[in-house]
C-alpha cells in the first residue's frame, strides 16, 4: 500500500474543494471544442461530487445534458436496448434508472440498510447486477424497468467494490479492496463463494470477452493479474504503472489498459503473452496529481479509450492506435462513472 496514503490525501484535498450539489441546468461547456467525424454515439458519465448525471453527444463533443441524480453516483450502465442507464448510488441505497433519451428517473431499488451500491452490471439477459460494499454483498435485480426482485449474495469480505459478471450469468467476481481478495460467487448454484488473496487492494476487474480469464489490477502493488474464472488460481502477473486503479481488456479480446492514477498513464497488456505492450501518456505525472484520472471506457470499436479525470471535470478522449488524446470533454463536478450507446 505505497501509494494509498498519497492517493487519499488527493481525494481529500478534490472533495475539500467542491462547490455544493448541483441544482439545475447549466449551460454546456466544452474544452478543446472539436466535433469529430470519426465518432459517434453518447456517453453517460456519473459527477460524483456534484451529485448529477451528465449526457455527451460524442459527435459534436458537447455536454447535451447534466441534471440532479443521487448522493455521491459512481458507477452507470446502460441497458441491452439502450433505453435506460442505471446508476449506482454509491452514498446511499439504491440502484436508481433513468431514460437515456431525456435522464428522467423511472426507477429506484432500495438494496437495504447501508447499501453503498458501487460496481454495475447491466446484463445481456437484461438484469442488473451490483455490489453492495456497505453490505459485503453482491445484488441480482431480476427484470429491474417492472418488478425489480432483488436477491443477495454474500461475498463475507470488506469492501467489495467492482463487479464482472459471465457471460451466461451464472457466476459473478468482486474485487474486495478491505480484504485484498477477489470472490467468485454462483448466482445460480448452491456454491459457497471463493476468495483468493490478489496484491495490495485489488480494485480494477476485467472478464475476457470468451469468459476463459479474469483480469484483476491491484492499485497497492502496481500489478495486474490473471486468474482461472472457476478455480480462482492466479496464472500470471506483471508490473504496471502507478496505482492502476482500473483494468478493462478491450472488446476485441487482445490487451486490457490499466488506469494509473499517480503518473496519469494507461498500462497496455498483451493478454496473449501477459506483457506490457506499451504505455500511453494521458497527461505527465505531475498533471496526475490535478486531474486524478478514475474510470476508463472503451468504444465498442475498441478504437477509442474514455478517461473519467475527476479532478479536473473532464473526460480525456484516447485515440488507441497512436495513443493520442483527440480531446477533452468537459462534464460536471468530479466525473468518474462513464457509459455509452452507440
Amino acid at each position: 500500500m505505497k501509494y494509498t496514503a498519497a492517493a487519499t490525501a488527493m481525494m481529500a484535498a478534490l472533495i475539500a474543494s467542491c462547490t455544493p450539489g448541483y441544482s439545475g441546468p447549466v449551460e454546456p461547456v466544452l474544452i478543446d471544442p472539436v466535433a469529430s467525424t470519426d465518432v459517434t454515439g453518447t456517453l453517460f458519465v456519473a459527477n460524483k461530487f456534484g451529485n448529477t448525471l451528465s449526457k455527451v453527444d460524442l459527435a459534436t463533443g458537447k455536454e447535451a445534458l447534466r441534471l440532479p441524480s443521487c448522493t455521491n453516483p459512481h458507477e452507470l450502465a446502460t441497458s441491452p436496448d439502450g433505453e435506460h442507464v442505471a446508476l449506482a448510488c454509491y452514498g446511499g441505497t439504491t440502484i436508481d434508472i433513468f431514460q437515456t433519451s431525456d435522464l428522467e428517473r423511472i426507477k429506484s431499488v432500495d438494496l437495504g440498510e447501508n447499501a453503498q451500491p458501487h460496481g454495475i452490471v447491466w446484463h445481456a439477459n437484461g438484469d442488473l447486477y451490483a455490489t453492495a460494499e456497505g453490505r459485503q454483498s453482491v445484488f441480482w435485480i431480476k427484470d429491474p424497468i417492472s418488478t425489480a426482485e432483488t436477491f443477495e449474495y454474500a461475498t463475507g469480505k470488506q469492501g467489495s467494490h467492482m463487479l464482472a459478471v459471465s457471460p451466461d450469468a451464472n457466476t459473478a467476481w468482486t474485487t474486495d479492496l478491505g480484504s485484498k481478495t477477489v470472490t467468485r460467487i454462483a448466482l445460480k448454484a448452491r456454491i459457497a463463494p471463493i476468495s483468493v488473496t490478489v496484491g495490495e487492494e485489488p480494485e480494477g476487474i476485467s472478464l475476457a470477452p470468451d469468459g476463459s480469464a479474469l483480469w484483476v489490477s491491484a492499485r497497492g502493488s502496481n500489478e495486474a493479474y490473471e486468474l482461472d474464472p472457476v478455480t480462482m488460481e492466479v496464472r500470471r502477473k506483471l508490473a504496471t504503472g502507478t496505482f492502476p486503479l482500473r483494468l478493462s481488456i478491450r472488446p476485441q479480446g487482445d490487451v486490457a489498459v490499466t488506469s494509473d492514477l499517480m503518473d496519469g498513464g494507461l498500462s497496455v497488456i498483451d493478454l496473449a503473452t501477459a506483457t506490457l505492450a506499451r504505455s500511453i501518456a494521458v497527461s505527465s505525472p505531475e498533471e496526475a496529481q490535478e486531474r486524478f484520472q478514475v474510470t476508463i471506457l472503451w468504444s465498442d470499436d475498441g478504437e477509442r479509450i474514455y478517461v473519467a479525470e475527476t479532478g479536473s471535470d473532464t473526460i480525456a478522449e484516447v485515440d488507441y492506435a497512436s495513443g493520442t488524446v483527440l480531446r477533452r470533454l468537459k462534464v460536471g463536478d468530479g466525473g468518474d462513472g462513464l457509459a455509452i450507446l452507440k
